[in-house]
This record gives structure tokens, C-alpha cells and sequence, in this order.
């Protein structure tokens, strides 16, 4: 068996703030008849009336998906008197829009925020940190061998690490039931955050084999 090469042990590591770019925002509307497939987004009254209101904003139309019906049965009578849950996932590409995107939400009747999902571009985050803490390893290795008086062979084993740590969401759902104070407010009537935000931690356990002690 090989017996494992003389080697030193680095350590670094990297953090760093990134914030949304856009967000999917999940919503329910209770409807009073049954529908399914295309046929809810453009055939459910209430649905109908929540893509008018984001279409007043500029939200297009294929920005909003059916995610799935719920049936509500009032009766033993299956379809003849139930009604619908439908749950549709809106994308807001632009932050300064969610705003009165929320507010819009808000003051449709039958219709409920259910949560917020934050999207990230956090692949050249994740990219960059590691490209940092490889070369503050690599700086880190150079001045412990020249401190040990001994010569860096090359990598014996490397072993990264990555993780995210989400901010709190400040989110009320009860505030989507409140509708606005007076029709010429200029602020949305809602308790929660509109902008989010989360930490990219990235660190690597390097292994550097060394000429002999």
C-alpha cells in the first residue's frame, strides 16, 4: 500500500451578498367553476380578471402558468357544483415592478399571494469565489512552505465546499387581505419585503504535497 506523501494542509474561504433579479410569485385563485389546462388562463373568470390586472402593468401574458387545479366539491355532485383552487406562478422579471405587482394581487377579490421564490444569477457568483479562494489557498501555501523551508510539489487532494444562506423574508400574508386605504394611495398596502437577498459562502480544503521536512 502507498503511504501518503509528506503534505500541508490550507484552508480559505469567501463570502458574498447577492441579490435577486427577478422572482416567481405564487398565487391562488379561488374560482367559481371548474376549469383545467389552458382553458383556466383564458376561460376562468377570476383568473381572467388577475391577468388583465398584470397586464395593465406591462406583465405579458405567458408570464403566467398554471401550476394546478384544486377542486372544491360543495356537493356529493362532482363537477355540477364544485368549484376551483387554481395555482398559478406569475414571473416578475423587473424588481421595481413587484411592487404594485403586489398591490395588484392584493386588491383582486379571490385572489392570494402564497409565497415569494427569488431568483438569482449566482453562477458567476459562485464562479468568482472560487477562483478567489483558490488563489488566496495557493498564496496562503507559498508562505507556509517558505516558512517550513520546504518546496511545493503539486496538489495531493482538494475538497470545496459551497453553500447559501437566504435572508430573512419579512413576508405577512394576512396584509395581501387588506385592500388600499383610499384609491389614491401611492404605496402598496402590503407588509413585506420586495427586494432579498443571500450569501454565497465558498471555501476549499486543499491538500499540497512538500519535499521532505
Amino acid at each position: 500500500m502507498e503511504s501518503k506523501p509528506d503534505t500541508i494542509k490550507i484552508s480559505a474561504a469567501h463570502k458574498e451578498e447577492i441579490y435577486a433579479t427577478h422572482t416567481d410569485l405564487h398565487v391562488t385563485v379561488k374560482g367559481s367553476s371548474l376549469l383545467s389546462g389552458g382553458e383556466a388562463v383564458k376561460k376562468a373568470k377570476e383568473v381572467t380578471l388577475l391577468i388583465e390586472a398584470m397586464s395593465r402593468l406591462g406583465v405579458k401574458e405567458e408570464a403566467v402558468t398554471l401550476q394546478g387545479v384544486h377542486i372544491e366539491v360543495a356537493s356529493g355532485a362532482l363537477l355540477k357544483s364544485s368549484s376551483a383552487v387554481y395555482r398559478l406562478k406569475i414571473r416578475c422579471e423587473k424588481l421595481d415592478g413587484l411592487p404594485k405587482m403586489l398591490d395588484a394581487i392584493s386588491s383582486q377579490k379571490n385572489s392570494e399571494l402564497e409565497r415569494i421564490e427569488w431568483k438569482y444569477d449566482e453562477d458567476e457568483a459562485r464562479e468568482r469565489g472560487l477562483n478567489l479562494v483558490l488563489e488566496k489557498a495557493k498564496s496562503k501555501a507559498q508562505k507556509v512552505a517558505a516558512s517550513l523551508n520546504v518546496k511545493l510539489l503539486g496538489v495531493y487532494d482538494l475538497i470545496e465546499n459551497t453553500f447559501d444562506e437566504d435572508a430573512p423574508v419579512i413576508f405577512q400574508p394576512q396584509a395581501m387581505m387588506v385592500k388600499r386605504a383610499a384609491a389614491t394611495a401611492s404605496e402598496p398596502s402590503l407588509g413585506m419585503d420586495v427586494q432579498h437577498s443571500k450569501t454565497i459562502h465558498v471555501s476549499v480544503d486543499i491538500w499540497y504535497r512538500v519535499s521532505a521536512f
